[in-house]
């Protein structure tokens, strides 16, 4: 093969590669550009949307929010249709089919994308194995106790809400805890500090007194 032929080959190929990091990058930083409101317009969008399909869901059932969404979707594309098929006998042009592009677009997913992503998830799906391993075989005292004090205050928490109140209210603090934060920093940096040193020193005495509690080390 021809050395320039070849080197251009691994140029592009290195620039399609540098092309894709880069839009997972910035794919990654949207989403926290959204909950930072970086984009007052867009979050709003996102916002909006997510919290009436949470008030939805609250009102109807699953079955009913999907259809009446698909419903929605398909009486605009069929109107849509229609109405530009009346512009076209009337102005007696041939532009085809208004769909067209959309139509002809591949939509089906690569197989290396869908391995990419189950491989992702097998990972952390054998961490969270791992971890609930850890903490309900009891191979240390103190997280399986802190465990059951939250598992405690959810039964508490699910007699109050239920689900779908809990993502709503999870779904409000996603897009307004993070500008709060933001704007203030160090004072709330000064208390998560304090509350932090208050319950490792709990927990510290905790663990002298637990019989049979697995100490961790200074380096842990």
């Amino acid at each position: 093969m021809d050395p320039m032929t070849q080197s251009a080959q691994i140029s592009s190929s290195q620039g399609f590669a540098d092309g894709q990091n880069s839009a997972a990058k910035e794919s990654k930083l949207s989403v926290k550009d959204l909950i930072h409101w970086r984009d007052p317009k867009k979050s709003g969008v996102v916002f909006g949307v997510s919290l009436l399909l949470l008030l939805s869901l609250a009102a109807f059932s699953v079955i009913s929010v999907i259809s009446y969404l698909l419903l929605a979707l398909l009486c605009v594309t069929i109107t849509f249709r229609i109405y530009k098929s009346v512009v076209q006998a009337v102005q007696k042009s041939s532009d085809g089919h208004p769909f067209k592009a959309m139509i002809d677009k591949d939509v089906s997913i690569p197989p290396e994308t869908f391995r990419k992503h189950v491989d992702a998830s097998l990972t952390y799906i054998n961490r969270a194995l791992k971890q609930m391993s850890r903490l309900f075989l009891v191979e240390d005292l103190v997280d399986s106790l802190k465990l059951a004090v939250v598992m405690w205050l959810l039964t508490y928490v699910g007699a109050v809400f239920n689900g779908i109140t809990i993502l709503i209210l999870a779904d409000i603090l996603l897009f307004a805890v993070p500008p709060i934060y933001e704007k203030n920093k160090t004072q709330i940096d000064q208390y998560i500090d304090l509350a932090r040193t208050q319950i490792n020193t709990t927990i510290a005495k905790l663990q002298e007194k637990l019989p049979g509690a697995v100490k961790r080390s200074k380096t842990e």
